[in-house]
């Protein structure tokens, strides 16, 4: 039986090759996902690990718990505590670090490393051993700055150089004193790294005399841990907290790898999605194979093969098909993960060298999923021909699957679908989050029971195309015929395609509701012309909203202005505004009250209120920073959104109590409204700051848009690999038809059928099938985007469903276009098929 099946792998080279083909994809889309993640998070931890090799010790400030009334804050790591950490009998050397923001830009006054990855630190001393000097010499005052050799490079910069940098403000333009290189991760990302002399770097990073972070070396022969254990006596425990440098780059390695997960388990979802869609094609492969040899099969039951033995025959079949598609496909997917490291250069970001790696995880995985996907798919129609009795088979007394035989399934599947249309709607009801799960099942139900409806629903559907085809005459008539002639396989080939398409068409109908409801929510809630903002989301310094005010045609001006305070025991975050113009810059409803901003009279956003039992008119206890306390008042209750909400008032109530105010926006309203020469006026009065964005709401809607057309672009690209296996599956589903069929279609030539007419009647066969799958995927994508529409609605009240009519049509088209191009070698085939050949055909 083993021999057996061997050669009838080795027979059906070309009938199994498109399942290869679509369980490769599969396996390769989930091998070179583990291959690029695992080499992307190995090239990270070995470069973050360098970064803690001249650490062995470091000392890092303890956070002050809030407690009652008092608003935690950070203790402060001063020279003495450095000092102190000096002397201590194992140690060598202390160095004090500080960092922040700090944005470099090229000579076009373009910000380099996109601000997220901008950062800035200071060089200790003369000869700094974390940054070893390429050229030039240490900086000295503000007026000179070393830059990592990386960003020299990009940006064509040389020592003596005047370059533009921007801390959280002011725009700088020291000489580049030096070039340095360094192990930084961000840098090896496609960041920056500035660095100053200290007393600089604490002056612009609002650290004056104090340090982030204080890095202790120890002496030889004293260890790690020797060494935390001296610094824990030395220094007072409640203030500062100590870490080996082995555990920094462990947990920095943990985080690498926690970071990487979740895009691993985005990818690896994808790559579900694709053997799952790959599923359906096997288990079709697989049944129309064993209906192409029940004679054989029989004939092996009469001779004395037991039931199980034909059952194992086809799944030794299905095992080396596995096998063969899962060593293909980590080949493959070798070459996917080398690929996307590279892709990632080709959106500006780099990557720390480093080697491929591929572990015996991804080996073992690349094969456990090709073989174990293939079998599964393959076991049912196995054991299905298995039962067939060797007499009726032999005979050709056993009859296809009727119409009656599908009562069972159209129940299952009827009973399915209604289960998940009623959880689904029930989950519309719920509050946000609490609804997901619900939402998740409803939606896993519904599509498993249209999936068994799917014969049922073929029949109708296609019926629907029936006068389109007419137009074909014959061809279009038996078209039709052979769409309907067997539900089950045409359920399996068009399930497929609906899969993917469901999936597309869900995500864009949610994005493009998405991009409606958050503009229609800027230009109800804001009516300022411009809002200036860090690129990278820093809070910016108060000298900006000062230039902003003084800036000629600037009528109302308004910072957002956050700080922490203890409220009833709680931390609740406050937002200080200039009171007389906030009315003029927002425009929020009102619930309770009025919008009155000035002295001890505030507004608070709905949920806020109702959290704390506030109403118009009720008093609260605010402790601030500082220690001081006030009594402020519920002048309005407003209906915040996910641009403006919580607690506001007067900016001249809440600065006198900050330490360090800074603003994580300032709305900017002119005389004349949002225009190229008021931006420019705005621009020019920040000094032309490349880590300053002055946007109007346009912008802000721009922005957004840009994140939803880059993760619909990355949805489109992944699902991409689900729509290839369904094309494969309909080319395969065909050509094996096309097999079946040879004595019907050698007949046909025979009574006139030209060649021509047979091509039609398969592609058009095949378009239908395959619009079929796409109104099927469309109408179930439109529908989840509904429902989880009606979820998100719960936590935006200006969620408005939009229906990308043009998006649709053109899925629809591609659905259509999957069909002709999917046609063309099985039509080709057909037509070239020799009709005597072809009628004495078995």
């Amino acid at each position: 039986m083993f021999r057996t099946a061997l050669r009838n792998v080795l027979a059906h080279k070309a009938r199994l090759l498109m399942t290869v083909l679509a369980v490769m994809l599969g396996v390769a889309f989930v091998s070179g996902t583990l291959v690029f993640t695992n080499t992307i998070s190995d090239a990270y931890q070995k470069s973050s690990a360098k970064g803690f090799d001249r650490v062995d010790v470091a000392v890092q400030p303890r956070y002050q718990d809030s407690k009652g009334d008092k608003v935690g804050k950070e203790a402060e790591l001063t020279q003495a505590l450095l000092k102190k950490s000096e002397r201590v009998p194992g140690a060598a050397s202390a160095t004090g670090v500080v960092t922040g923001f700090t944005a470099i830009a090229d000579k076009h006054g373009k910000l380099i490393g996109g601000g997220w990855q901008s950062e800035g630190g200071n060089y200790w001393g003369a000869n700094d051993p974390r940054y070893p000097l390429t050229e030039g010499h240490a900086p000295h005052g503000r007026n000179q700055v070393l830059i990592d050799s990386r960003t020299a490079e990009r940006a064509g910069y040389k020592v003596g150089d005047t370059v533009r940098i921007s801390v959280d403000g002011p725009v700088l333009t020291p000489v580049i004193s030096g070039i340095f290189t360094t192990d930084d991760g961000n840098v090896a990302a496609g960041g920056s790294l500035a660095l100053f002399d200290t007393p600089t770097a604490q002056s612009l990073f609002g650290k004056k005399g104090t340090y982030d972070e204080i890095d202790v070396t120890a002496k030889a022969g004293t260890g790690q841990s020797a060494l935390k254990s001296q610094l824990d006596q030395a220094l007072p425990h409640r203030l500062v907290e100590t870490t080996t440098g082995q555990k920094l780059a462990d947990d920095q390695a943990t985080a690498i790898a926690q970071g990487m997960s979740s895009m691993k388990q985005g990818l690896l979802v994808f790559a579900g999605i694709a053997l799952f869609v790959g599923t359906f094609i096997i288990a079709n492969t697989f049944t129309m194979l064993v209906a192409q040899r029940t004679r054989e099969l029989a004939l092996l039951r009469a001779v004395g093969a037991s039931r199980r033995q034909v059952t194992r025959s086809v799944l030794v079949e299905a095992f080396v098909v596995g096998a063969v598609a899962g060593v293909a496909g980590l080949a493959a997917g070798i070459g996917i993960g080398a690929g996307l490291r590279s892709l990632l250069g080709s959106f500006g970001a780099t990557v720390p060298d480093g080697p491929l790696v591929i572990t015996s995880g991804t080996v073992a995985t690349a094969l456990a999923v090709g073989i174990v996907i293939t079998v599964l798919a393959a076991w049912l129609p196995g054991r299905r021909a298995a039962k067939i009795p060797p007499v009726a088979a032999m005979s050709s007394v056993h009859a296809k699957a009727t119409t009656k035989s599908l009562v069972l399934r159209n129940t299952i599947g009827a009973l399915f679908s209604a289960a998940g249309v009623a959880v689904i709607l029930a989950a519309t009801t719920m509050n946000g989050s609490d609804g997901e799960a619900p939402m998740g099942l409803g939606a896993v139900l519904l599509i498993i029971g249209v999936f068994v409806l799917t014969p049922l629903l073929s029949r109708p559907l296609i019926a629907a195309a029936a006068p389109v085809l007419r137009v074909f005459g014959v061809s279009g008539k038996l078209a039709r015929q052979n769409s309907v002639r067997n539900p089950r396989r045409t359920a399996a080939t068009a399930s497929a395609l609906m899969i993917g398409l469901t999936l597309i068409t869900g995500m864009t109908v949610m994005a493009g509701s998405l991009q409606k409801s958050i503009d229609k929510m800027a230009s109800s809630a804001i009516r300022a012309d411009y809002v200036v903002s860090m690129a990278n989301g820093n809070p910016l310094s108060p000298d900006v909203a000062r230039k902003v005010a003084a800036t000629d045609g600037v009528t109302a001006s308004s910072p957002l202005r956050n700080a922490p305070s203890r409220i009833g025991g709680e931390t609740e975050y406050l937002t200080g505004v200039t009171g007389a113009a906030i009315g003029e810059l927002t425009d929020l409803k009102v619930d309770q009250g009025t919008f009155t901003v000035s002295g001890t009279k505030a507004v608070v956003d709905e949920d806020t209120a109702k959290s704390h039992h506030w109403k118009a008119g009720s008093h609260f206890t605010a402790h601030f920073q500082d220690g001081e306390k006030a009594t402020l008042t519920v002048a309005g209750i407003y209906e915040g959104n996910e641009l403006i909400r919580g607690i506001m008032l007067d900016d001249r109530t809440l600065s006198p109590h900050l330490s360090d105010p800074a603003d994580m926006q300032v709305m900017v309203k002119t005389a004349d409204g949002a225009s190229a020469a008021a931006k420019d006026k705005l621009v020019t009065a920040l000094g032309a700051n490349p880590a300053i964005k002055v946007q109007d709401k346009q912008d802000l809607s721009d922005d957004i848009a840009k994140m939803f057309t880059l993760m619909l672009n990355m949805v489109y690209g992944l699902l991409g690999m689900a729509v290839i296996v369904a094309v494969l599956g309909v080319i395969n589903t065909l050509a094996m038809s096309v097999f079946e069929r040879s004595q019907e279609i050698g007949m046909l030539r025979a009574i006139g059928l030209d060649r021509t007419s047979v091509k039609r009647m398969v592609r058009l066969e095949s378009l239908v099938i395959s619009l079929f799958g796409g109104v099927l995927g469309i109408g179930l994508g439109v529908f989840f985007g509904w429902a989880a529409g009606e979820l998100l609605g719960t936590k935006m009240p200006t969620y408005e469903l939009v229906l990308p009519w043009t998006r649709m049509a053109l899925f629809l088209l591609l659905a259509g276009l999957v069909g002709i191009l999917a046609a063309l070698w099985p039509a080709r085939r057909a037509a070239r098929l020799n009709m005597l050949t072809a009628i004495k055909a078995e």
